[in-house]
């Protein structure tokens, strides 16, 4: 959750088996390590000990973050959202840093162990710098809000095997009530400040809310989703004869009295909450600059989301340059193809040709998952030619709940257990068509599956050679920039082998380069909602609903948007880096596996990594 220094430590909460690398991946995983004396050895075990405690420790702050790793500790219990809670956590993680950097020797750690005492002390430092921003975050919006997060959560992480795991399930029902309402204490308090996000997200607010709480038993009808879930469970374990029948009737009343008697009234409350003050939002959709204090907000968000300095002109910049070398590459595809007219009449060819879509039915959107999966399998057959650690977790493709799908809007990864319990999902909104062309969905699979998000946030869950917060920790320019360097890498790895799918490879990076434009365009340089829909259009051949949803992405989550392709060009500048010092002796395996070995990284870090692993092969 969002509003969880918790979460944000750990990060891996949304975004991301224990057993060990083969020998190979191991040799290679630790290249990146200097030979280690004994007193470094020791050292470091000292602090990785030490790690261990204080991660457990972390760990007991978010009975949710525990779900996601597969435990059941405090398994009826959701995470407290208060602002007091979010205050002590703080604090704690503080008390850590000061405390770590008190009762060891940085020059006395191995190489290894220096990266995991900076990404302890970097981690403290962003949440640090997001608390005192915390009334600008929106506390609710149509991307990342706990009204549509909180069913998600139960219905697809909330594992029963057992009545009591039942019993837990029905705990949480009404402790997700009460985590609710402490977040709609913190929204009334934002609008107090003027903080409000724009009047789209609130209309999507009210419009999911609504959905959550359709059918029984909050009405007359079908099952809602919580209580088509609840009976779903329930009837597992009559399945497996763990209950009785008369234990799983009374568990469906209890399940049904939590939702009408705790749910449903909570979520009247932000319904209505949203509704009364809908009217004060602003019709026109702009970015942070129009608060007081709201640049210096968005600046930290840059720095939170890049882990750079780079500002909101230089990526702009960077994004102006990245679009117009994009539209070449574009421009040679139109021509290879033979298209007779100039790259807009091809934007518009791509966009509305029927070979392109599937048909806008949910027998049309199976048919997109299927495909999917064909180039999933495709591309994993080619992996041991690249990579030296492969993913052990199993990866699933679904279209997303329908409480939450939305049209256009983007698919997204969700890690699975580090024990391999629950297999990672690529997940994908199908609920228009139109806005899912075939020839970008090979790439986007790449990105959210191997060698993508998928391959990297679970080769991290997997690793046993670093402690165990690093397996867990999560940073957007390390992560969306893998994902977005994989959909390039999968084109060397004999990927789009259609023209078409190649040129949708591009729509998908001309797309983050865009991003680059108009997220700083939004929050820095005073664009409206408009102006950046129609620069996207101008330079991608996205459908319109496809740009809007993107557009409205990018104003209620400031500066998210920009991490991509600067992780992408980054690590594409430390693959030439290693290619020119290393020549005859560079391992593409090699070099994977050093980037992907040591968890996500902030890129300075990361590239300390690629520079030892480059000095281990000159020796």
């Amino acid at each position: 959750m969002k509003h969880s220094i918790v979460a944000l430590a750990l990060a891996g909460i949304l975004a991301g088996c224990g057993q060990p690398a083969d020998t190979q991946s191991q040799n290679q995983q630790a290249a990146a390590e200097q030979p280690v004396t004994q007193a470094e050895q020791s050292e470091t075990q000292r602090l990785n000990a030490w790690f261990e405690e204080k991660y457990q420790q972390q760990l007991q702050q978010s009975p949710m973050q525990m779900t996601f790793l597969g435990r059941k500790d405090r398994y009826g219990e959701i995470d407290d959202m208060s602002i007091e809670a979010e205050q002590e956590q703080l604090a704690w993680l503080k008390g850590t840093v000061d405390e770590l950097k008190s009762s060891f020797d940085y020059d006395k750690l191995s190489n290894e162990a220096k990266t995991s005492y900076d990404v302890w002390v970097y981690q403290y430092e962003q949440a640090k710098r997001n608390a005192e921003f915390r009334q600008y975050d929106y506390v609710f919006d149509q991307m990342r809000g706990a009204h549509t997060f909180m069913p998600q959560f139960l219905l697809n992480f909330h594992r029963v095997d057992t009545k009591a795991d039942m019993d837990a399930y029905i705990s949480r029902l009404g402790e997700g009530a009460r985590a609710l309402e402490q977040l709609l204490v913190r929204a009334e308090k934002q609008v107090e400040q003027g903080i409000r996000a724009p009047r789209f997200a609130y209309e999507l607010i009210i419009e999911e809310s609504e959905k959550v709480i359709t059918g029984a038993p909050f009405m007359e009808g079908e099952d809602s989703a919580f209580m088509a879930d609840a009976n779903k469970k329930i009837d597992g374990l009559l399945a497996q004869e763990l209950i009785d029948q008369q234990t799983a009737e009374a568990l469906r009343t209890e399940a049904a009295d939590v939702l009408y008697k705790r749910v449903m009234p909570v979520y009247e409350q932000i319904i209505g909450f949203f509704e009364s003050d809908i009217e004060n939002t602003p019709e026109v959709a702009t970015g942070m600059h129009r608060f007081d204090g709201g640049i210096e907000f968005y600046n930290a968000m840059l720095k939170n989301y890049t882990t750079t300095d780079m500002t909101a002109d230089e990526i702009h910049q960077l994004g102006l340059t990245e679009v117009e070398r994009l539209n070449n590459e574009m421009l040679k595809i139109k021509d290879q193809v033979g298209f007779d007219g100039d790259l807009q009449e091809f934007f518009t060819f791509i966009r509305t040709d029927e070979q392109f879509f599937y048909p806008d039915t949910d027998e049309g959107a199976q048919m997109y998952i299927e495909d999917s999966k064909k180039y999933l399998a495709f591309i994993n057959e080619r992996l041991p030619d690249y990579f030296g650690i492969l993913p052990k977790a199993d990866l699933v493709v679904k279209r997303v709940e329908s409480f939450r799908e939305q049209d256009g809007a983007a698919q997204h990864y969700y890690p699975g257990t580090p024990d391999g319990s629950r297999p990672g999902i690529y997940y994908a909104h199908l609920s228009d068509m139109t806005a899912m062309p075939k020839n970008e969905m090979e790439a986007i699979a790449y990105h959210e599956g191997n060698p993508g998000h998928h391959m990297q946030i679970s080769i991290a869950q997997e690793l046993d050679s670093v402690p165990e917060f690093r397996t867990q920790a999560g940073f957007t320019v390390y992560s969306e920039g893998w994902g977005l360097y994989s959909e390039q890498l999968a084109k060397e790895m004999g990927a789009y082998q259609n023209p078409y799918s190649d040129f949708g490879r591009l729509i998908t990076e001309i797309w983050r380069a865009v991003r680059l434009v108009v997220d700083t365009g939004m929050h820095a340089k005073g664009w409206t909602e408009e102006d950046a829909v129609k620069y996207f259009e101008e330079y991608t051949p996205i459908a319109e609903g496809a740009v809007r949803s993107e557009v409205r992405r990018y104003l209620v989550m400031p500066g998210q948007a920009t991490a991509y392709k600067i992780g992408m060009i980054k690590i594409l500048e430390l693959r030439e880096k290693a290619k020119q010092a290393l020549g005859d002796k560079f391992d593409i395996r090699g070099f994977h596996d050093t980037v992907l070995g040591g968890g996500a990284l902030p890129l300075h870090i990361l590239e300390r990594r690629v520079d030892q692993w480059i000095a281990s092969q000159q020796a």
